[in-house]
């Protein structure tokens, strides 16, 4: 709660010191016009995650910036839609993944560990049993039936 206070007290102070410096009408355009490029990069957001999946599967780019881009894009975009200085700052430096490099290096993305084997493992916490075997059915296995109804009924 208090980082959404934290929020709201830098956006107005960063809003009224440039709409002091730009004048009223020139902070209305600026709010439209940063609408109009976020929502422009929203709706055009598909072809920039066509790309990425594509470079993505020719191992061009990692697992790893392919979720750091198109996070930063899509969280950019909305920025930019979203009234107000700060939030368009802030969208635009994710939207040149300047801030990025910055939160990527800050946090540490964590990877999974892979696993060495091709069949799940199910761990049961209170027996402390660990179930590998993986069930396959083959035709040997499959019972066909078939129901006929054999209700006679004396009519009297």
């Amino acid at each position: 709660m208090i980082y959404i206070f934290l929020y709201l007290f830098l956006e107005v102070m960063v809003t009224t010191y440039f709409a002091s410096m730009l004048g009223g009408f020139f902070t209305f355009l600026e709010i439209i016009i940063t609408a109009f490029i976020g929502g422009f990069l929203l709706k055009n957001f598909k072809y920039s995650l066509m790309l990425n999946i594509k470079a993505l599967t020719k191992r061009e780019i990692t697992q790893e910036e392919f979720i750091k881009q198109n996070v930063a894009n899509a969280i950019g975009a909305i920025l930019l839609i979203i009234p107000g200085f700060l939030t368009d700052i802030v969208g635009v430096l994710l939207q040149f993944g300047i801030l990025t490099r910055v939160l990527t290096k800050i946090f540490k993305f964590k990877i999974a560990p892979k696993n060495t084997q091709n069949e799940p493992k199910f761990h049961y916490q209170e027996e402390n049993f660990t179930y590998k075997q993986k069930r396959r059915y083959d035709d040997d296995e499959i019972i066909d039936v078939e129901i006929i109804d054999d209700s006679r009924t004396i009519n009297h």
